[in-house]
């Protein structure tokens, strides 16, 4: 009798513990520079390899996590993304990695953190330009919303605890700076954008801070699978005519930057002692 009451207890405990506080947190970044970080501080770490893909499970900022690297672009980000929810089920997904930035308050080592995450190359393009498209759950067949909405919550935590962080310093031709650290919406496209032109027609029609090659693919999955998620971008270039020479000069800064507050972020995310 007493051994079936502790297991309705266990049950019980299970069925009313926060699901954040059930499992662990999936991190990713999309090339060996934006995970350089992260896995030099993750503690008792194990890897798994899934359809040729590597996935790290550890322990980061007292956080338990699983981390991968999708690779560049979008279908090799949605494939992590689908593996990392499938074998890992992961509480929420949390994204770490440079981007281009848009917004033109924002330099090199800037930091954005994602409020909201859209294509910039998914719909009709015509001579008057390009026209933006919803995609659709194959599921069910119904439109996704045309920008994927970041957690509240980890919006939240993240501006919160990138007031207090040191960041390394970007130094420019105008100096040393420490990092701006702003919110806003990040923009996806399998492209690398290195445009002055292309920069000032993203800032128009889509409002974009930042641009990038994932994001947006793996907040569609996250969406379409019900699981929270944050993309933290820090700037490796303007996504000008600039762009190639600057991503060589700041990416490493730019990827030890975001990786800096993605690790903060884990902090606030409580693992239960076991």
């Amino acid at each position: 009798m007493m051994n079936k009451k502790l297991i309705l207890l266990s049950l019980l405990f299970w069925q009313i513990t926060p699901v954040s506080a059930q499992r662990i947190t999936g991190v990713l970044g999309a090339f060996p520079p934006e995970l350089v970080l992260l896995q030099s501080k993750m503690e008792n770490k194990k890897d798994t390899v899934i359809q040729q893909i590597r996935f790290t499970k550890g322990t980061l900022s007292g956080r338990e996590i699983v981390l991968a690297q999708t690779g560049i672009g979008k279908v090799n980000a949605a494939i992590t993304t689908t593996l990392m929810i499938d074998h890992f089920k992961p509480a929420e997904i949390v994204f770490s990695g440079i981007a281009g930035g848009i917004d033109p308050a924002l330099g090199p080592g800037d930091i954005v953190i994602g409020t909201h995450v859209t294509y910039h190359d998914f719909g009709m393009v015509q001579d008057a330009g390009m026209q933006y498209w919803s995609t659709k759950n194959p599921a069910t067949m119904l439109e996704n919303p045309r920008s994927f909405a970041c957690d509240s919550s980890l919006v939240s935590k993240a501006l919160a605890v990138s007031k207090g962080l040191q960041f390394s310093k970007i130094k420019r031709e105008s100096g040393s700076f420490a990092p701006a650290v702003a919110k806003g919406i990040i923009v996806t496209g399998d492209v690398f954008v290195s445009s002055k032109i292309v920069t000032e027609r993203l800032r128009k029609e889509l409002n974009a801070a930042a641009t990038e090659m994932e994001g947006a693919s793996i907040a569609q999955t996250c969406f379409q699978q019900n699981t929270p998620f944050l993309i933290i971008r820090s700037l490796s270039d303007n996504a000008n005519d600039k762009a190639q020479n600057d991503i060589m000069t700041f990416y490493d800064i730019a990827a030890h930057n975001a990786a800096t507050l993605v690790m903060a972020v884990l902090g606030t995310i409580q693992t239960p002692t076991k």
